[in-house]
């Protein structure tokens, strides 16, 4: 998997034991010198006893780095794996992965920068999205007259929005420093987003409005998505099992979607088409691994791209979903 914390390193041959060799050389040295070449870091000087000099090295790092903690040994692997790529790239062989991660290039201290700055456009999107729902929903169409909106489906979609949210904030995190805690919260979050949006396909395509049959619907589905998370957290962080299960959860709620925009006479089935066809390919993106382009740019920064206007579309079917459900339901009232 891409996103391995300090996995195996993905090589072949005598050429991947020799390289293998001389990058542990390299991090030892680096860590015993506190310098690759000619660059040097503050916080991989040691005394005697083993404690930093000159005091903690975050006191002698700029701010912007202070909160992703990077130290000596993370320092070191960064800097020997790109001195060892740019000796690749002379020999005119393609990149490796290492500690189980292709060889991204840091910009301000930033791990992935491309997926970072498409993850927070994604969240801004989101966040668009769901303000826009609210507005339309509370000011723009008919409410109740216990002032509650017309359209059945609004809590649900309020969940769905700050699920959302909180799964591309936790992912701009992942991508801006890989530790144990940031890479837990960023697969929690998927997840637990995939399992609601799964719910909410089923609740919607089968109309279900009764709240106690939308209870026995989701009970399972939540506690299999709770039992799965806390496997990932407590007990084996399985980055094989948890893509099948977001990819088998993710291909059941689009199955739902298409085969209700060919049954239903909605008015912006259309949209829905769109999104599906946009969710395969994004999922293909997912699945296809090649080394970063530049060291930016690779299959998962593209596919971060390509849920930007997907999200755009989805949250304007959403809208227009509430559009027509409100006006059915004030037609029967009159």
């Amino acid at each position: 998997m891409r996103n391995g914390m300090y996995t195996q390193i993905e090589n072949r041959g005598t050429e991947g034991t020799e390289w293998q060799m001389q990058k542990l050389g390299c991090v030892e040295q680096c860590e015993k010198s506190g310098c690759v070449g000619d660059r040097c870091f503050q916080h991989c000087k040691f005394s005697s006893d083993g404690k930093p000099i000159d005091g903690p090295w975050y006191m002698h790092e700029p701010l912007y780095l202070e909160w992703k903690q990077w130290d000596c040994r993370t320092d070191c692997r960064y800097y020997c794996m790109l001195a060892r790529e740019e000796e690749r790239t002379k020999l005119g062989e393609k990149p490796v992965k290492y500690h189980g991660k292709w060889p991204f290039r840091r910009i301000y201290g930033i791990q992935e920068p491309v997926a970072v700055a498409l993850s927070a456009l994604n969240l801004a999107m989101q966040f668009h999205g769901w303000v826009s729902f609210f507005i339309l929903v509370y000011y723009k169409l008919p409410l109740r007259p216990d002032k509650k909106a017309y359209y059945e489906y609004t809590g649900l979609w309020h969940i769905y929005g700050i699920l959302s949210m909180n799964a591309w904030l936790w992912r701009a995190v992942f991508h801006s420093r890989a530790v144990e805690l940031t890479e837990k919260l960023n697969y929690s979050s998927a997840v637990a987003l995939i399992g609601f949006s799964l719910i909410l396909a089923i609740l919607r395509a089968f109309n279900v409005r009764d709240e106690a049959t939308r209870v026995m619907v989701s009970a399972p589905l939540v506690a299999f998505v709770t039992t799965h998370i806390m496997y990932l957290n407590f007990y084996e962080l399985n980055y094989g099992l948890n893509m099948k299960v977001s990819m088998l959860m993710a291909v059941v709620q689009l199955l739902i979607w298409a085969i209700w925009a060919g049954v239903s006479s909605h008015p912006a089935r259309w949209k829905l088409w769109i999104v599906v066809a946009g969710g395969i390919f994004a999922m293909v993106l997912e699945t296809y691994d090649f080394p970063p382009y530049k060291g930016y740019v690779d299959a998962h920064a593209l596919w971060n791209a390509a849920n930007i206007p997907l999200t755009f579309l989805w949250w304007s079917y959403i809208r227009d979903d509430a559009e027509f459900r409100t006006s059915a339901l004030l037609k029967k009232v009159k």
